[in-house]
């Protein structure tokens, strides 16, 4: 998908239809909303909106502007332009907290390269609460990868684990007990490494590929 160069931050009246206003006034220049995102619940609320295909952004900008629905439109950066690819570390507080300290220190090396890389973290603790946690990831804007951080994880999180791989997103885990190292696409034992390693899989300024190490312990 071709990213769009700048997103469209709208405030509306928060009333009925005006959701239909704005799109279709973005249909009529041939816009495809790819992202969108409603913030606040008062009288006025905020839409964040990536679109793609539209002819003149800044004539679609101006329009919206004049719908009655708005109270103000202004173009912003994308997510994507400021945050960049998304690393979600999921597991206990322990290991999560080492694995976020090697993926950030490794998106810092990228980050000053001029590459945009952030790191999401959850501790949780529980098989159904991690595997919704997981099966959310795919759910999540610019998720790439996912690590798995625990001593013990299988059954539910190993399904969801497969879902979100079918979905594209690649599966780091921690060497642990459990049947989720099995499926995931790299095993390291080291959590600060593994931290690491997931941020060069998806990084364009390393040369790493997480594909050839499919079935690897570290």
């Amino acid at each position: 998908m071709v990213e769009p160069e700048k997103a469209v931050w709208v405030e509306i009246r928060n009333v009925v239809g005006a959701l239909k206003d704005i799109a279709s006034t973005i249909a009529s220049h041939e816009g495809n909303i790819v992202h969108i995102e409603q913030l606040g619940s008062g009288e006025t609320v905020h839409l964040y909106l990536e679109i793609t295909g539209a002819c003149d952004l800044d004539k679609l900008v101006e329009e919206i502007d004049c719908l009655e629905v708005t109270v103000k439109t202004s173009t912003v950066p994308t997510f994507y332009q400021i945050y960049g690819k998304r690393v979600i570390v999921v597991g206990g507080g322990a290991q999560v907290s080492e694995v976020a300290t090697g993926a950030i220190s490794e998106a810092d090396r990228h980050n000053i390269r001029g590459e945009k890389i952030s790191v999401d973290t959850i501790p949780l603790v529980g098989e159904a609460e991690i595997a919704e946690a997981v099966r959310a990831v795919a759910r999540l804007q610019r998720a790439k990868v996912l690590i798995l951080a625990g001593s013990l994880m299988g059954g539910e999180i190993k399904k969801a684990a497969q879902e979100i791989q079918e979905q594209g997103i690649k599966v780091v885990s921690l060497k642990m007990a459990g049947s989720v190292p099995d499926i995931a696409d790299l095993v390291v034992s080291d959590p600060i490494q593994a931290g690491v390693m997931a941020v060069m899989s998806i990084a364009d300024t390393a040369s790493f590929s997480i594909d050839k190490q499919k079935g690897k312990t570290y």
